[in-house]
């Protein structure tokens, strides 16, 4: 049994991933800055649930901690802002800290067990609104952030063993309370690259961005 780190899992396109982890067999956390909602998802899908603000460095720490030797990492937290990118410096280092400081320190606690055991998946959830061939699109920071988080991808990727895997993927536009109700995927489809990537063979690709489980352009 394998245990594996979701944040972000109380809900929507996280908490499809923390069910089908479950279903998958393996001994699922669900970070959640809320938690008492993340305790309330983990009780009805059978996993466990730590708090966890990705904005405070030492709430990253605890909950890692917490979490114990993890060989799954699901970084899928987000927060989308709004308004222009250039008038709101909070949304911005927000939406960096979230997306792509908090995927980093959480990379920096739990990679090290990953390498020592010669096993581990990080599956960083991303958006083609990351993409330098969509145009970083996406309000605020977020597609700034997404784009960062792709890079840090790439470069963790190339800094640990081939063992240890990292990937992002694009959902897609997902019905959650981000995406909307009129969005043309379910939680569950949107999950199913994330599912993919955390469960890859030995043989599988490491430093990829991936749609649909297929390659897409950075």
């Amino acid at each position: 049994m394998k245990r594996a780190l979701v944040t972000g899992g109380n809900r929507g396109i996280g908490m499809a991933i923390a069910s089908k982890l479950v279903d998958h067999g393996h001994d699922v956390v669900i970070g959640s800055r809320d938690l008492a909602a993340g305790e309330k998802v983990a009780n009805k899908l059978g996993a466990t649930a730590v708090e966890l603000d990705l904005s405070d460095p030492q709430s990253i720490a605890q909950a890692a901690k917490q979490a114990g030797p993890v060989d799954i990492l699901v970084n899928n937290a987000v927060i989308l802002g709004s308004g222009s990118l250039l008038n709101d410096p909070k949304d911005f280092a927000d939406s960096m800290a979230i997306m792509v400081h908090g995927p980093y320190l959480l990379m920096h606690h739990l990679t090290p067990h990953m390498v020592s055991q010669r096993f581990g998946r990080v599956v960083n959830v991303s958006s083609g609104w990351g993409a330098f061939s969509d145009g970083v699109a996406g309000p605020a920071g977020y597609g700034v952030a997404k784009a960062a988080l792709n890079a840090l991808t790439v470069a963790t990727a190339r800094t640990l063993p081939n063992s240890v895997k990292v990937n992002a993927m694009c959902p897609g536009w997902v019905r959650t309370r981000m995406g909307g109700m009129g969005a043309s995927r379910s939680p569950d489809q949107g999950a199913d690259t994330a599912i993919w990537l955390a469960t890859l063979p030995a043989s599988g690709p490491t430093g990829g961005f991936f749609r649909d489980r297929n390659p897409i352009n950075w």
